[in-house]
């Protein structure tokens, strides 16, 4: 026997996604329309619409809760960043925007080949930059993924900041499914500090112009000390009573060349003993290899907080220097 229609439209009226169709709606909307309201001054309607059309994916949430299923090694994780495509496709970028590379460089201080690289290792030159809208997925994590609830809901407040400033449509931004955005992969907290107008069409666009994306990388790795002509990391040997402890001491140099040479771990190259540099150990394809991080390694990391990751790039960026070279 068929249900009567009143049944079935009281079902779907209490059903979880009909709780749930308009964030405008849910529990924590109030609290973020007033902040945006009274602290930053944008209109309620404004703020209420564009939650109305937010949309909640379950998909984003999977992808961010989803547990690894298994934690890569280096000699996985290499392979993954080191290809031949994305080699030549760096060389290609480079030649594409010599002049825009040439002259970050110059403005500040960062190689063509690391910009390239990061770019390269982020996005594949802004083939892949993400097709969620940022609304959603900033939405989605910021209201209905307690965990980390408080740092997404600040990152929509800094993408409804960042689009007014710029003057960009909010409902049209897409990225990563974590609300990154554009060829270098910023967060909105990091557009809004970091992103420039390199060509100086009034608007610091980081999704669709690749001018400002390369003078935003270079001035995000310049804002955060990146030394011209410096070192970033180089191959390291150990004694056989070294100090295992030292693998274990975190991102940041925490002791000088010096000391870890008297630990039992030191550099094949000639360094100046008074540097700070920070011992690294990774599975490769042939077992354990090392090495010291500089004060350059570092600041890679601080664009993701990974030794493996500025190793991608600092290995990608030689490679694609390499054979532009050639």
């Amino acid at each position: 026997m068929r249900k009567p229609l009143c049944t079935l439209v009281l079902a779907l009226l209490m059903s979880p996604l009909a709780a749930v169709a308009s964030y405008l709606d849910h529990e924590l909307a109030g609290e973020f329309t007033d902040r945006m309201v009274k602290t930053h001054g944008f209109e309620r309607a404004e703020i209420e619409k564009l939650l109305a059309e937010a949309e909640r994916k379950q998909s984003i949430l999977d992808a961010i809760s989803r547990p690894a299923e298994r934690t890569l090694e280096w000699k996985d994780y290499r392979k993954i960043f080191i290809q031949e495509s994305r080699i030549s496709q760096g060389v290609e970028f480079w030649n594409t925007h010599r002049d825009t590379l040439k002259r970050a460089q110059q403005q500040y201080g960062v190689p063509p080949q690391v910009i390239a690289a990061i770019i390269g290792v982020e996005t594949r030159y802004g083939r892949h930059m993400g097709s969620y809208r940022v609304v959603d997925a900033l939405a989605t994590l910021g209201f209905d993924y307690p965990r980390r609830s408080k740092f997404f809901s600040k990152q929509l407040e800094e993408f409804l900041l960042m689009t007014r400033e710029q003057g960009l449509d909010p409902l049209a931004m897409t990225g990563s499914y974590a609300g990154a955005m554009g060829f270098g992969q910023f967060i909105p907290s990091s557009y809004r500090s970091f992103a420039v107008d390199f060509d100086g069409d009034g608007v610091a666009d980081i999704v669709n112009n690749p001018v400002d994306a390369i003078g935003s990388v270079a001035n995000y790795i310049a804002k955060h000390d990146w030394r011209p002509n410096a070192p970033v990391a180089l191959s390291a040997f150990v004694a056989k009573n070294h100090d295992a402890q030292v693998f274990d001491e975190g991102l940041k140099p925490k002791y000088t060349v010096a000391e870890l040479k008297s630990k039992g771990v030191g550099a094949y190259a000639d360094l100046d003993g008074k540097a700070k540099a920070s011992a690294i150990r990774f599975i490769g394809d042939s077992g354990e290899e090392y090495w010291l991080g500089m004060h350059n390694f570092y600041v890679i990391t601080r664009y993701n907080h990974s030794s493996m990751y500025a190793m991608a790039v600092y290995q990608l960026s030689q490679l694609i220097e390499q054979r532009y070279g050639q």
